[in-house]
């Protein structure tokens, strides 16, 4: 399974099975795994290993801005977990269905 693995995991009491599907993987022996620090590995969710809030000032998760030498201003989403949490998928589906139909 490319390193994948099947975890079960406990959230809010409840014990959620999450198989490797359309809509969660993990990759644990990605070199990179787990890419940001303090998220716990058994919640970990590898299917936005790039983000596709990135492009939006206004996405889901709670990136940093940095100014750069000249004042150029960069989105910085190494501290952002919110595409790795399995329970986001939702969420994400849905903002990106609006955006494309919101956007020309």
């Amino acid at each position: 399974m490319c390193g994948m693995s099947v975890k079960f995991m406990e959230k809010k009491g409840k014990s959620l099975s999450m198989e490797n599907s359309y809509k969660y993987f993990k990759n644990e022996k990605c070199r990179y795994f787990p890419c940001h620090p303090g998220m716990p590995g058994d919640e970990f969710n590898c299917l936005f290993c790039f983000c596709p809030m990135n492009p939006y000032e206004d996405c889901l998760g709670k990136p940093d801005y940095i100014k750069r030498p000249g004042g150029k201003i960069v989105k910085d989403c190494s501290g952002c977990a919110f595409p790795h949490d399995p329970q986001n998928y939702r969420k994400i589906m849905e903002f990106l269905k609006v955006r494309s139909f919101t956007e020309t």
